[in-house]
């Protein structure tokens, strides 16, 4: 009975997260431009229903699957505190000086302890990601 409620209690968290992105967030922060092919909102558009689309699914037919363990809900909590606390520091001290740390730390958090997927991981995919952004697509990433 408690796991039909809870299945019932995120769907309608992740309806309510859906419409809001829709008919809020999306409007607010996506500008729109005069040239191209398909508007900018589209695909977030048409994402966030996706995600409304199966918040209302889950509250009519819950799925029954028990909650993972307390240990393993800690660390996911764990993981999304980083998470935000890195777009944080990123807009503050920049990808380039946050985004190794914080991809050392989710590997650690992972159980990735070989060290040269831990310097791949930290470094490398970092300044890959950098050069992508920042040279292939002309986009500045702070």
């Amino acid at each position: 009975m408690l796991t039909v409620f809870s299945d019932r209690l995120s769907g309608a968290f992740f309806l309510l997260a859906g419409l809001a992105l829709v008919f809020l967030v999306i409007p607010a922060f996506v500008d729109d431009v005069q040239d191209g092919n398909i508007a900018p909102a589209t695909l977030p558009v048409l994402l966030s229903w996706v995600i409304a689309g199966g918040g209302a699914w889950l509250m009519v037919k819950p799925s029954g699957f028990r909650a993972p363990p307390h240990r393993q809900m800690v660390r996911a909590g764990l993981v999304v505190g980083i998470l935000a606390g890195a777009v944080g520091l990123m807009s503050v001290i920049g990808f380039m000086l946050v985004s190794p740390v914080l991809a050392l730390v989710l590997m650690r958090i992972g159980g990735e302890r070989r060290p040269l997927w831990l310097v791949v991981g930290a470094l490398v995919m970092p300044a890959l990601i950098w050069f992508c952004v920042a040279f292939l697509l002309d986009r500045v990433l702070i």
